[in-house]
């Protein structure tokens, strides 16, 4: 073909056609050579390499031995509402226009609930661990493993000041066991995995990890040394599985904090340690019998180690003392600084009350104190925890001021009414505070019943005037609140 005798249009289409086929031939290369790749190309395997990139082993160890848990209860209806017969008051509407006054006011009746949670296989016998507010009131409670076998379990026992429970499953078989690791070696930052059955959607597992130890004084239960976590845990995840890197139990998952009820990235486990040591006791006797001291400690901070004059700033100190408990024959005072604990290191309060608790009654232990300046030893043989009623049997409370923001009254008849103070109790009462003051952030708080200053008694507002002249740059207040005494550092 003559491309010079071609008009200009027919030049423009045949150049177009050489183009498209140029293109097409390149696509078509390329899907040929698609079909028939290279030898040297290699397809990776995702899960090829290191746990870097699938927690499916751990995964596989530790989910067939984490179990869901249902429970159900019957909840009574208010005895008011039930007729008015057996001594119950009677509805008024009822009483005036008569019993069943034309159908209308049939009394409620009793109704069941129902609730889901999660607990951990941890032994071949079928005992599994889980929050006691899980299987509290509980009249029936059903297991379901993870192979579907279902089981009513028995409750051994549980405890509500540390939320451990202990449920036996019977006639199982062969059983998925958990292996339970030293949770003292966890460590802020290790990988760990959560399991449980959130919501009652089936078991579940989310990961995270360690986000702090030795977690105390939330409010949440009475015994706390919680393990904090941002692994997802929602509605349902507790007494669920909290695991390491190998599948190890590290954890039970008991809580969350959160505004809307949901995970906000920050859940808390009770360590493996404390759950199988509250297991050890509930298993041999269905019950936890802790040792009392009989002291009310407070964590140590820069500013009070400065008015005590420690040295150091770990240590718990003594708060209140309780008469004629252990503590108090023992010769321990207000204002001391307990440091070590049988030769190991007290860090705060709240390490002093949970060591002191999981030790058994009538054990001798050895203290180092600091008073005064000076580090001495005692030794105190623990007793049993006291009951609620003895406890509450030991119920007390402690004219304008030169403490800024402060204003305190002298202790009258009338004031110590009010305050159910006992008899002989001498200081002076907080009757206003400014939420701006040094002392409001220091903690002192209305009805508050200031006794020393400085570690000398006030009996007066006189007293206290003169005594907070004389105070140096650090007041030191003993305070009286609600039956118990405590140190604030102003």
């Amino acid at each position: 073909m003559n491309l010079g005798t071609l008009s200009a249009p027919r030049k423009a289409v045949l150049a177009l056609a050489l183009a498209v086929g140029l293109v097409t031939g390149i696509a078509a290369k390329e899907v040929y050579d698609m079909k028939n790749p290279p030898a040297t190309l290699k397809l990776a395997d995702p899960r090829e390499g290191s746990l870097k990139n699938t927690f499916a082993p751990v995964v596989k160890r530790a989910l067939p031995a984490v179990v869901n848990i249902s429970t159900s209860k019957v909840v009574k209806a208010p005895t008011s509402m039930r007729g008015g017969r057996g001594g119950a008051p009677m509805d008024p509407f009822r009483e005036f226009f008569g019993e069943d006054f034309g159908g209308q006011f049939q009394a409620p009746k009793d109704r069941r609930e129902q609730s889901l949670g999660s607990g951990v296989i941890i032994s071949p016998e079928g005992y599994i661990l889980t929050n006691n507010h899980v299987v509290d009131g509980a009249t029936d409670i059903n297991v379901t493993l993870s192979d579907r076998r279902e089981f009513k379990a028995r409750l051994v026992g549980g405890d509500s000041r540390s939320d451990v429970a202990l449920l036996k499953i019977e006639g199982a078989g062969t059983l998925p066991v958990i292996t339970i690791a030293d949770s003292t070696k966890v460590e802020v930052g290790d990988w760990v995995l959560a399991i449980g059955n959130p919501f009652g959607v089936g078991q579940t597992v989310t990961m995270g990890i360690v986000s702090a130890t030795k977690r105390g004084n939330l409010g949440i239960e009475e015994y706390e040394d919680f393990i904090q976590t941002d692994a997802a845990i929602n509605p349902g995840n507790s007494g669920g599985a909290l695991v390491n890197e190998r599948g190890e139990l590290i954890g039970i998952n008991t809580a969350i904090l959160s505004r809307a009820g949901g995970n906000q990235g920050i859940g808390f486990a009770i360590p493996a340690n404390m759950a199988r040591d509250v297991m050890e006791q509930l298993r041999r006797s269905g019950k936890v019998v802790r040792a009392y001291m009989g002291i009310i400690p407070q964590d140590l901070t820069p500013t009070m180690a400065k008015a005590f004059g420690a040295k150091d700033l770990h240590g718990a100190l003594v708060g209140d003392v309780t008469p004629d408990s252990p503590a108090a024959k023992a010769g321990l005072q207000k204002g001391d600084i307990i440091t070590e604990v049988n030769g190991k290191t007290v860090e705060t309060a709240n390490q002093l009350r949970n060591s002191i608790a999981l030790m058994p009654p009538d054990q001798a232990v050895s203290l180092k104190v600091w008073r005064d300046g000076n580090a001495r030893n005692l030794s105190v043989t623990l007793a049993e925890f006291p009951t609620e009623q003895q406890r509450a049997s030991n119920d007390t409370r402690d004219d304008n001021t030169e403490l800024s923001g402060v204003r305190v009254e002298d202790i009258d008849a009338q004031t110590r009414r009010q305050l159910n103070l006992k008899p002989g109790t001498q200081g002076v009462v907080v009757t206003e505070i400014s939420s701006s003051s040094p002392a409001a952030d220091s903690g002192l708080r209305v009805g508050d019943v200031i006794q020393e200053v400085n570690r000398k008694p006030v009996r007066s507002a006189a007293d206290f005037q003169r005594a907070m002249r004389q105070a140096g740059e650090v007041p030191l207040l003993l305070v009286n609140r609600r039956g118990n005494t405590l140190f604030i550092a102003v």
